[in-house]
């Protein structure tokens, strides 16, 4: 495809598509894809030249293959012509995109904030006139500027802006998910690839014709390239392409064309042209994009623009090469010795950038040099706090075979063996630690980690695997083997989460005996891991404070340092207020970090929604975390996700999908000994059983995971189900063994551990009461836990149990407010069983369901909630961060309940929600 005068050949219909893209009313995104050559620049040209005239903006910029791994560097590249818009948009917006411009010190967004930022940013600057964004080469963008793009560009439409990204076919590009309209191009056909070869090169002799239209196969970047520069004897006589390589993909060849002119340069031409090319200087026509202080700017190259293989940009008059492959050839035909020089050179320019610094420094030298190594090391341990674990891998790989003693060499082959492990790469990991392997020593600890990985996560080996690990820490404690503070803390790490799956009483002591016998080196994170890993209901005492000390500091703290702590919180109930980091920090790093660590943060993510009733959140959560952890071969983990997944299934009363699930994580985990998973495979069974109203299996579910007045050692779902054991044993008539299980978790001091506890604590001690006056007060001192907004499923429970009671024992009337919450909340969760349940026992209590004329139904679920938590006495800024949205988006949901309720101050909502719930029109 190419331009004759002002036709296109071949790209009718892409045309007439492009056209009404830009020209039809309401805005939206569109990918044009095609192998190298075919022609997509020109048509992002003609929608570029389609949109100017139509009076709208023009934004272009350019995936570039150096910044695939420097976050924003794509969306800096976009944004930075609307600088002048940014600071017209609110404080929280301008902070956000000060991160990309390098203008603030704050942590990295997540996508979801930066793309409302950015679509802030563009909406304001398209009001004077609609936008229209031109991507070329998307395949090399990085991938936070590539997921914020996908993100907006899904909710464009109906805007005044417009995205056009265009791809190669034959790259896998960040884009290819996500699920943006298409506009494939083809190769030309033979009529116009005749007609294009004719129309560019009326003059080609009919044999060289022949070959050039037989080797194009349709590209236009050939049909256009190759004539000039074939002739007779080029071409041969043999029907052999004019290169003497016969089916050779194209860009090879192209590769020979760009090297002849390339060759005709003077060495500094070719000097300015290499570095420029190592440094990722743009390729193909890239209007406004600033290169600053942060690339190579290509100087005294006027001969290389003459010979057709730069270009001058038009918007900065920077040098730029005018395809890709004249980029890619450059570097081809450069000796090792002219690289190696580019790159010190290079080195010396970004000195003030430590990541690029190092890199150009790194592929600079030959020999072993300690100081690269080092900087190497600081760039990836700067890299992996910015989801970067991939490029921290290689980087510490690098600095292994730079290292000038066998111990720095070790070590960092060690600590990229365990990122490595973290990100997902665990036949890597296990190469890497191979490659260290000294005849006549014992096992590294890197090979005891790297094999316990491949152990755990693809076979759920947690008794071979513990075994290693426990040798490994001894062999360390005696001096048997060698190993860093920070080796021996890994090891500690792992086996405290082999211990946790495990759930083994015999190991957990083993471990704890072991970590006591190390004194004072082991990490005190670790001994928080370990005391909330274990057992809280022994062990979790002060634990929740612990945890939220060390995560004071987020922003410090190495994925899998957030990933632990999290873990952690979630034993003591503290997850919630951490949810929105997680939620931030996933999504990059399952693009380009530690993904083992992402999986359990979408973990994470979902138990805190199961816990504050977003169950449709959590299933996909749950979703994708099994679609993670398949794809990455975490046979442990794709285990893990579907315990959870039919946990959900049982709240929510999908009783065959849960039953499903449970019996293929059961099947899988019992044999191996992974008790964590079967323990919530037992929870599940309890789980469905109460939601059908079968007590009696509900029962023997639970007194398999714990006795009836006891909890057993070292199983973390013996604190959880206390509800559950309660319950089914007052409905099965074993009220004695109920009450002494109440008592239990009183003694052993339940309450003081974490909200939850202490909600289902005292809602137990009320179930199981000796007399009415009993049960009011512990179930006064459930309402007053705290946690009804946070746990709204035990909370129904337990209001549930309570009108019942009341009914039998005050009469109907007294017992509707309590059954209607309940029912109100089973029903707004979607647990259809219990809701239908509640729902009876309003009726026995004399209350005639109809259609209520009461203001509250009118709420949605998400407002009912919001209004809650305002009667609550929570701060708009209180109520974002529990329910993970934005200050201003609580006060506008706010500001539609007031008239809703026919109130007009906060002061008035919790008498407005009593009164209506009073009124039984919940």
């Amino acid at each position: 495809m190419e331009s004759l005068g002002r036709t296109i050949v071949g790209r009718s219909r892409e045309q007439r598509e492009l056209a009404a893209f830009v020209t039809d009313a309401g805005g939206g995104a569109l990918v044009v894809r095609g192998e190298t050559g075919v022609g997509k620049s020109l048509l992002l040209d003609h929608v570029a030249d389609v949109a100017d005239r139509a009076n709208h903006r023009v934004l272009r910029a350019t995936g570039v293959e150096a910044e695939s791994d420097l976050p924003f560097a794509g969306l800096h590249q976009f944004l930075y012509p609307l600088l002048p818009y940014i600071d017209r948009l609110d404080e929280a917006h301008r902070a956000v995109l000060d991160v990309v411009f390098g203008r603030g010190a704050a942590k990295p967004p997540s996508v979801m904030t930066l793309a409302i930022a950015v679509l802030d940013l563009l909406a304001l600057a398209a009001s004077p006139q609609p936008l229209l964004l031109v991507l070329d080469d998307g395949q090399w963008l990085d991938a936070a500027s590539a997921e914020v793009c996908g993100f907006a560009g899904r909710r464009l439409t109906g805007s005044s802006v417009r995205l056009v990204v265009g791809l190669r076919s034959d790259i896998p590009s960040r884009f290819d998910t996500a699920a943006l309209p298409e506009l494939l191009l083809p190769s030309l056909s033979r009529p116009d690839s005749e007609l294009l070869l004719t129309a560019c090169h009326p003059d080609i002799p009919p044999r060289l014709r022949r070959v050039v239209l037989d080797e194009a196969e349709g590209n236009p970047l050939a049909l256009l390239e190759l004539p000039p520069f074939l002739t007779e004897e080029r071409a041969g006589h043999d029907g052999r392409d004019p290169f003497g390589h016969q089916n050779v993909p194209l860009p090879h060849r192209l590769q020979h064309v760009y090297g002849n002119r390339i060759r005709s340069l003077d060495d500094a031409v070719r000097t300015e042209l290499l570095r420029g090319a190592l440094d990722g200087v743009a390729a193909g026509r890239s209007a406004g994009r600033p290169l600053g202080g942060t690339r190579y700017r290509m100087k005294d190259a006027d001969d290389a623009v003459l010979s057709g293989l730069l270009e001058i940009d038009p918007f900065t008059g920077d040098f730029v090469f005018r395809h890709p492959l004249v980029r890619s050839t450059v570097v081809q035909l450069a000796t090792p010795n002219e690289r190696r020089a580019a790159h010190a050179a290079l080195a010396r320019v970004h000195r003030e950038d430590i990541e690029r610094h190092a890199t150009h420094l790194a592929a600079s030298t030959v020999d072993p040099d300690e100081q690269v190594a080092a900087e190497l090391e600081a760039a990836a341990e700067s890299v992996i706090r910015r989801g970067g674990a991939l490029a921290a891998v290689a980087w510490l790989t690098r600095a292994a075979e730079l290292s000038e003693d066998h111990e720095g060499r070790s070590r960092r082959l060690g600590d990229a063996a365990f990122i490595a492990g973290q990100a997902a790469l665990l036949d890597q990991a296990q190469a890497l630690v191979r490659s260290d392997v000294v005849p006549g020593l014992h096992n590294s600890p890197a090979s005891v980690i790297a094999s316990t990985y491949m152990a755990l996560y693809q076979d759920g080996d947690v008794r071979f695997s513990r075994r290693r690990l426990v040798a490994a820490i001894e062999g360390i404690r005696d001096g048997v083997m060698t190993g860093t503070d920070e080796m021996l803390s890994r090891l500690v790490n792992l086996l405290l989460a082999i211990c946790q799956y495990a759930s083994d009483p015999a190991a957990w002591r083993e471990a704890r005996a072991l970590l006591d016998s190390l004194g004072g080196s082991v990490p005190q994170r670790s001994l928080i891991y370990r005391d909330a890993w274990s057992d809280v209901v022994r062990h979790g005492a002060g634990v929740h404070e612990r945890v939220e000390g060390s995560l004071a500091e987020l922003r410090g703290l190495e994925p899998w340092d957030v990933t632990r702590l999290g873990v952690a919180a979630y034993h003591v109930d503290a997850l919630g207020q951490y949810r929105p980091h997680l939620q931030r920090t996933v999504d990059r790093e399952v693009e380009t970090g530690a993904t083992s660590s992402a999986i359990t943060m979408v973990h994470l993510i979902m138990l805190d929604q199961i816990a504050v009733g977003d169950w449709d959140e959590a299933e996909r959560s749950g979703e994708r975390a099994l679609e993670l952890a398949t794809v990455h071969d975490h046979v442990l983990f794709a285990h893990h996700s579907r315990a959870y997944l039919a946990l959900v299934a049982a709240l929510r009363g999908r009783l065959e999908r849960a039953r499903e699930l449970q019996s293929v994580v059961d099947a899988w985990a019992r044999p191996r000994g992974v008790g964590f998973l079967t323990q919530i495979a037992d929870a599940v069974g309890t789980t469905a059983a109460l939601s059908e109203g079968d007590y009696e299996t509900a029962y023997l579910y639970a007194i398999g995971i714990t006795t009836p007045g006891s909890f057993e050692p070292y199983a973390h779902q013996a604190s959880r189900t206390l509800l559950d054991l309660v319950e089914s044993a007052v409905h099965t008539g074993r009220v004695e063994q109920a009450r002494r299980h109440a008592l239990a978790a009183r003694e052993a001091g339940l309450p003081g551990i974490s909200p939850r506890l202490a909600l289902i604590t005292h809602g137990a001690l009320a179930m199981t009461a000796e007399d009415d006056e009993e049960e009011a007060a512990m179930y006064e001192r459930a309402e007053a836990a705290g946690a009804a907004s946070l746990f709204p499923f035990e909370t129904a429970r337990i209001r549930l149990a309570h009108g019942i009671r009341i009914r039998h024992a005050q009469g109907p009337k007294a017992a509707r407010e309590a059954l209607s919450r309940a029912a109100e909340a089973f029903q707004q969760l979607g647990a259809v069983a219990w809701s239908a349940r509640a729902r009876a026992e309003l009726r026995a209590a004399g209350f005639a369901e109809r259609a209520s004329s009461s203001r509250l139904p009118s709420l949605t679920w998400q407002e009912h909630r919001i209004a809650d938590l305002a009667a609550s006495g929570l701060t708009n800024k209180e109520i974002g961060e529990r329910m993970h949205l934005s200050p201003r988006t609580v006060s506008s949901h706010l500001y539609r309940v007031f008239p809703k309720l026919g109130i007009t101050s906060r002061a008035a909502l919790r008498d407005a929600l009593g009164k209506v719930s009073r009124d039984g029109s919940i």
